[in-house]
């Protein structure tokens, strides 16, 4: 006769590991997006220098026009989810279902991973764009090599020597600590080994990030806070309880957000990787 054996579903979830929101380091909330789709920004051009001359009527050349140039900032990413929790599975599985836990669960590794990816690639595409790039190969006889070459492009374009944030793959970091160049100049303390970052070396904070969150085979990209702006227009999390239809919860969440990197600071972005496709 066959033995029928109880089974027990523990009351513990077993919970995925997750990153925090990595990359609001390196952004500025200095445009206001409340209300409005676009935000349209100025920027004002400046003319060339010339020799004086000593006779005519235009010593000081021909006068023209200062114009200004605007870039549109619109926002893009309306983005939702949706999932129900059926009042009887929760009371079926020892009440591990919780709606309040589950929507934590989704913004946590759902939300924030999109959101940091999508703002890790827009600084990086503007990077190649504007030819503030490399791929040479990392090693860690290189790496620290590797990354003063990105430093020298922000310094190159008359970025700030503070402020800088790189960041880079767990692999990209790894060939750092093992670069005597680069553990002989890092600074570190607790608080940023507690925040995920390496440590901070000429000018600039090592934030290691997992290579999902980057863009593919990108080893490393700099930046500064004054480059890029990624508005969050909503964030609207809503549980339903017993909504018609359904016995249960029914949960829902929506996000509007987007990055822009400005056009007049993508001196600021340097992206070490292969070259992205059009």
């Amino acid at each position: 006769m066959p033995v029928n054996l109880a089974s027990r579903y523990a009351k513990q979830v077993d919970e995925r590991f997750y990153a925090a929101s990595q990359t609001a380091v390196a952004l500025n909330n200095a445009y206001k997006f409340n209300g409005v789709k676009t935000v349209n920004v100025y920027s004002i051009p400046t003319v060339a220098m010339r020799d004086y001359a000593r006779s005519g009527l235009a010593r000081y050349g021909t006068p023209t026009d200062l114009q200004n140039n605007v870039q549109a900032l619109t926002v893009t990413k309306d983005r939702a989810f949706s999932f129900i929790i059926d009042r009887g599975d929760k009371n079926q599985s020892e009440m591990v279902m919780d709606a309040g836990r589950a929507l934590t669960r989704q913004i946590r590794e759902v939300v924030v991973p999109e959101i940091d990816t999508y703002v890790l690639d827009k600084i990086a595409r503007a990077a190649f764009a504007a030819s503030h790039t490399a791929s040479t190969a990392a090693t860690k006889s290189n790496a620290y090599e590797l990354f003063l070459k990105g430093q020298e492009s922000l310094g190159n374009q008359n970025v700030p020597d503070s402020g800088h944030v790189c960041f880079c793959s767990y692999a990209f970091a790894n060939f750092l600590k093992q670069d005597p160049a680069f553990m002989k100049e890092s600074q570190r303390s607790k608080e940023m080994i507690d925040k995920g970052i390496l440590g901070e070396v000429d000018g600039a904070k090592i934030v290691k990030v997992a290579s999902t969150r980057l863009p593919t085979g990108c080893s490393f990209i700099l930046t500064h806070p004054e480059a890029a702006c990624a508005p969050k227009q909503l964030e609207d999390y809503k549980i339903h309880d017993n909504p018609p239809g359904i016995s249960g919860w029914l949960v829902e969440g929506r996000v509007i957000y987007d990055c822009f990197v400005l056009s007049q600071k993508v001196g600021a972005t340097y992206y070490h990787g292969p070259a992205f496709s059009a």
